[in-house]
């Protein structure tokens, strides 16, 4: 089982990147319950999740500097297999995968709509989608590198082009 410290980032499904606030413990159903309180980096919003199960709902570290390398390796793949699906199911095919929390399922997103877009126009909702993956990813390497937001998009945008 992970534990996190008060104090350290992680990283939430589907929200990015997650600071640590501090643990708390109520009463629910005659049980002490534990629970981490988080903040997300990007908004106000606070999370409470059972300590006892952060694994289950996908609460996990943010991502080593090898995990960085590798995403940004992955994000140069020009050769993407996009199937001819709708435009609703392969959203719901990419909701999957940003549910998921993996920085890899998330990048796999953001490659291949990125790629799309430079062939046809997107939906509302895959615009959306591209901007959530975009912003997961970059929050994300931006904490596992300490660099700025800036920094970790002209990396990205290096990678794209490379």
């Amino acid at each position: 089982m992970l534990e996190f410290q008060v104090g350290t980032k992680a990283v939430y499904p589907a929200q990015g990147v997650v600071e640590v606030l501090g643990l708390e413990h109520k009463e629910i159903g005659g049980k002490l319950i534990s629970f981490y309180v988080l903040k997300s980096v990007n908004s106000e919003m606070r999370i409470l999740v059972p300590t006892d199960k952060a694994n289950q709902v996908g609460l996990r570290n943010v991502a080593t500097n090898d995990d960085v390398a590798d995403v940004l390796e992955l994000l140069k793949e020009k050769d993407v297999h996009l199937d001819k699906q709708t435009w609703n199911r392969r959203y719901r095919g990419f909701m999957d995968k940003i549910k998921t929390g993996s920085l890899f399922e998330v990048a796999e997103v953001f490659r291949d709509l990125s790629r799309l877009k430079s062939q046809k126009t997107l939906s509302f909702g895959e615009r959306r989608m591209l901007d959530t993956a975009k912003t997961l990813i970059v929050k994300e390497l931006a904490a596992a590198r300490n660099w700025t937001d800036q920094r970790v998009e002209r990396e990205i945008d290096r990678a794209f082009s490379a």
